[in-house]
C-alpha cells in the first residue's frame, strides 16, 4: 500500500509539471476585464498535459524569498482544469475578491519575475522575467503554448512581445496560436477560384452514391425473389430443385388453370333465386307527445 501511495504521489507531482505560465500583462489600460469589470494585470497558465489537472494549493510569486506568496485556495471547481486549457489570474492585490485575484501586482517599468511552486512550496515548476520595456496592453507569451525550457527555467528564445496585432494577437484564456485558415482550402481555392471542379466533384459523388444505392436495392430484390421460388418449390414437390425448373413446372400444369376457370364460371353463371318479397308499408299515425292533453280528457275539445 505504501509503495502505491508513493507512485500515486510521484506521478501527481510529474502531472503538475506540465503546468506552465503562458502570457502574461504587466499594465493593462484597456484589454481583459475581470469579473468585477475592473482592468488589472493578469497572468496565465497552461495545462499543457492530456489531462485535467487540479492546481489548488500551487503558489504563485513574484517574490523569490517567498515562494509561498499566494497559495491558490481549494474548494474552487473552476481550479480544475481541462486538458490543454488556459485559466487567467489578476495581479490586483485584492485575493479577497477570489480564487482568481492573486495578493501581488506587476508593477510597469521594470523586470517582473514570476513564480510557480509545487504544494511543497519549494518545487519550480515554471518561472518567466516579463522585461522592462513591455508596453501598455501588451503581453509577455510563450510562442507557442506550453512550449518553454523543459527543466521550468526561464529562457527568452521561447517568449516574445505581443501587441494586438494580426500576427501578435493577445489571447488571455485561449491559444496563443490561432488558426484562422486551412491549408487543402486555400490550395483548392487557388486551382478552382470559381469553384465549378468542386461542384462537379460533389455532384458526382452524389449520383454516385444514388446509383450504387439503386444497384443494392435491385440485388436484393433479385435475391429475394429467387430465394422465395425456391421455397415454394420444395413446398409443392418435397425436393430441392432449380428456380428455373420450378418456374417450368408451375406452369405446365393445369390444375391452377383449371381451378382458375371453374371460379370465373361459377361467379358469371351462378344466380341467387329470391322466394320471398319483402316489403315495407308505412303507417300513418297522427303524432301525440306524451304531455298531450288528449290523454287526460275524455273528449276532444270542440270550438264554438
Amino acid at each position: 500500500m505504501l509503495l502505491c501511495f508513493a507512485v500515486s504521489a510521484t506521478s501527481f507531482a510529474q502531472g503538475r509539471r506540465g503546468l506552465r505560465i503562458n502570457e502574461v500583462m504587466v499594465q493593462n489600460d484597456s484589454n481583459y476585464i475581470d469579473d468585477y469589470g475592473l482592468r488589472h494585470g493578469w497572468i496565465e497558465l497552461y495545462n499543457s498535459t492530456y489531462n485535467y489537472m487540479e492546481i489548488s494549493t500551487v503558489f504563485l510569486t513574484n517574490d523569490s524569498t517567498n515562494p509561498t506568496k499566494y497559495p491558490v485556495p481549494r474548494g474552487d471547481v473552476n481550479t480544475d482544469i481541462p486538458a490543454r486549457q488556459h485559466v487567467v489570474f489578476f495581479a490586483d492585490n485584492e485575493p479577497n475578491k477570489g480564487t482568481f485575484h492573486i495578493s501581488f501586482s506587476l508593477t510597469p517599468g521594470v523586470d517582473n519575475w514570476i513564480g510557480l511552486y509545487d504544494t511543497d512550496g519549494k518545487t519550480l515548476l515554471d518561472e518567466v522575467v516579463v522585461p522592462a520595456s513591455l508596453g501598455a496592453n501588451q503581453t509577455y507569451a510563450l510562442k507557442q503554448d506550453g512550449v518553454s525550457s523543459p527543466d521550468g527555467k526561464f529562457d527568452p528564445q521561447y517568449w516574445e512581445v505581443r501587441d494586438g496585432s494580426d500576427e501578435k494577437y493577445i489571447t488571455p484564456s485561449s491559444n496563443n496560436i490561432i488558426i484562422d485558415t486551412n491549408e487543402n482550402i486555400d490550395k483548392f481555392r487557388e486551382h478552382d477560384s470559381s469553384g465549378i471542379v468542386m461542384t462537379i466533384v460533389a455532384m458526382l459523388i452524389v449520383f454516385s452514391a444514388l446509383i450504387l444505392l439503386s444497384l443494392c436495392f435491385y440485388l436484393f430484390g433479385y435475391l429475394n425473389a429467387r430465394s422465395a421460388q425456391r421455397k415454394k418449390a420444395i413446398a409443392h414437390h418435397g425436393e430441392e430443385v432449380d428456380v428455373e425448373t420450378a418456374a417450368k413446372m408451375r406452369h405446365d400444369s393445369g390444375e391452377e388453370i383449371a381451378a382458375i376457370a371453374m371460379a370465373l364460371y361459377e361467379h358469371l353463371n351462378t344466380h341467387d333465386l329470391e322466394e320471398t318479397i319483402l316489403t315495407i308499408n308505412k303507417v300513418k299515425r297522427t303524432y301525440s307527445p306524451w304531455s298531450s292533453k288528449i290523454y287526460t280528457l275524455r273528449e276532444t275539445p270542440v270550438r264554438r
